[in-house]
């Protein structure tokens, strides 16, 4: 488990598998090509679970204010044919990282220990980061519940 990056630190780099939005085709993002815009890089736990849909329908939602904002991504570690499965199903607007090698997940210290009907086991808690124009953390949300999760961003921003 490595520490979360903190606010005002340089956002950890990464380049990733990613799907939709300005990717339609299964493609590659790098955090060094989104330089000088806002970024949203929400983790979360699974595609298409009730809490997990939630959080990404309100952005959906809500994407006339915070597309003119932000470049926002999702990521989980399900893979790009359940991301796009996901997308097609709920008309996502915005790109899904799939990052089942946890790269970004470790990087951004959001792989912990977590507890469910007394059994503990390793997962991804649904944290967001909000990267500056600079590249810096600008906020971090950590066990962000789905129904505060879009007001939240959107404040930051």
């Amino acid at each position: 488990m490595n520490p979360q990056p903190q606010p005002g630190r340089k956002a950890p780099e990464f380049t990733a598998a990613v799907v939709g939005g300005d990717y339609p085709a299964p493609g590659t993002v790098k955090l060094a090509d989104l330089k000088g815009q806002n970024v949203v890089l929400y983790f979360y736990p699974k595609d298409d679970t009730p809490g997990c849909t939630k959080q990404a329908c309100a952005l959906r939602d809500g994407w006339a204010d915070i597309s003119k904002k932000a470049k926002v991504f999702g990521v989980s570690m399900d893979s790009l044919k359940s991301h796009e499965k996901f997308i097609q199903k709920h008309s996502l607007p915005f790109a899904l990282i799939s990052d089942s090698d946890r790269h970004l997940i470790d990087a951004y210290g959001v792989w912990v220990e977590k507890s469910m009907y007394g059994k503990t086991y390793m997962g991804i808690e649904r944290t967001t980061f909000v990267i500056g124009t600079d590249g810096r953390i600008k906020a971090i949300f950590p066990r962000v519940k789905p129904d505060d999760h879009f007001n939240q961003v959107l404040a930051v921003l």
